[in-house]
């Protein structure tokens, strides 16, 4: 039988040859072209994070209005515990968030133009210290979202619809019940029981409706039930004359005080302080200020803590939140403060369950 033998010339391993050794150089090409590519792709990314990470963060506007002077101790107190809050949110003043502030050092009439001034600074937002702020910003927009630190009655003075459904520009917190004046009459006449005529000393502010009256009206049932007179003392709140009101005071024989927590008022705190030490006569005031600076007893919102509230406010507009649909908040921290030292000038014992009660006792 006969076999074939095959014999595969020298040309055939020669072309086998041929063909791994082109495509061994064209595999590592092509790997390079890979890697090439991803060295670019690298590259670019890290080139892109850079760029991006230089890029300046944003600086948010917002403007101040307040109707205090900027040396009010109220509003040093203020600006700080604002300038906190929006410190535990993120905001560093001169980083990321600038603040323009305006004051108008007790004259109302200047309000409008400081407003119009922040409105024209192109500010974000606008941050009001009360209702005579509030409605002072909202004459001068309608569309920069307005956040009130503290007003008095903004329902009432058109400021917003409701607490609830505010509307409109302007949200924020407000400080009025018209419990609180209740409350500051029942203080008082626990630490003067044998007193039965108070007075309630306020501005007649013209420009709109007034807290403190709607307040002065609500307590009269609270007064009836303590067996007090209770007596409205107004002056006039571009130019107040207190020296006429203490003559008042006097004249019927009142023998305690309560002052109203509106703007003209506690511009003049020092004046109706003295006037109060000079005619020996127990009072009460609306906010720890009075008796830091010398007042008997104060009750009523911690003003420092809706500084610190406002942030949050404006954090949340910031961030896309609509004015009008942001609640207004009612007060929910208040603080009563004694003042020993004034006390004992007055040859006054504050009875010790009214000193139990207290948050604070200046001695």
């Amino acid at each position: 039988m006969n076999k074939r033998t095959w014999i595969r010339s020298p040309d055939s391993f020669s072309d086998n040859r041929k063909s791994k050794t082109c495509t061994e150089p064209r595999r590592s090409i092509q790997n390079r072209k890979w890697a090439g590519v991803f060295a670019i792709v690298v590259v670019l990314t890290v080139c892109g994070a850079r760029t991006e990470a230089q890029q300046p963060a944003k600086v948010h506007r917002i403007g101040f209005l307040s109707s205090y002077p900027a040396s009010d101790p109220r509003i040093t107190l203020g600006r700080e515990a604002l300038r906190q809050g929006l410190r535990d949110l993120g905001y560093d003043e001169g980083k990321n968030i600038t603040i323009e502030y305006r004051y108008s050092d007790g004259r109302s009439e200047r309000l409008v133009q400081l407003a119009q001034e922040l409105v024209r600074l192109n500010v974000e937002i606008l941050l009001v210290t009360n209702d005579f702020t509030a409605r002072a910003a909202k004459k001068a927009t309608s569309t920069i979202p307005i956040v009130m630190v503290s007003s008095g009655n903004p329902i009432g003075t058109g400021v917003i619809a409701s607490l609830a459904r505010p509307g409109g520009n302007v949200t924020g917190l407000t400080s009025y019940t018209a419990e609180l004046l209740g409350k500051r009459l029942e203080l008082l006449k626990e630490v003067v029981p044998k007193v039965s005529r108070f007075a309630f000393l306020h501005a007649d502010v013209t420009s709109g409706a007034s807290a403190s009256r709607d307040a002065f009206e609500q307590t009269q049932d609270a007064a009836k039930s303590l067996g007090v007179q209770f007596r409205l003392l107004e002056v006039n709140d571009a130019n107040p004359d207190f020296e006429a009101a203490f003559r008042v005071v006097t004249k019927e024989r009142i023998g305690g005080l309560i002052t109203s927590p509106a703007p003209p008022i506690s511009l003049h705190r020092k004046k109706i302080l003295a006037l109060t030490d000079q005619n020996r006569l127990p009072a009460i005031h609306p906010e720890r200020q009075w008796t830091n600076e010398g007042g008997l007893m104060s009750y009523g919102a911690n003003t420092v803590d809706q500084y610190r509230r406002a942030a949050v406010y404006v954090d949340k507009i910031l961030k896309g939140a609509k004015p009008a649909d942001l609640p207004v908040e009612a007060p929910t921290k208040f603080e009563l403060i004694i003042n020993l030292r004034t006390a004992k000038e007055l040859s006054l014992t504050i009875p010790s369950h009214v000193l139990l009660r207290a948050d604070r006792v200046i001695r």
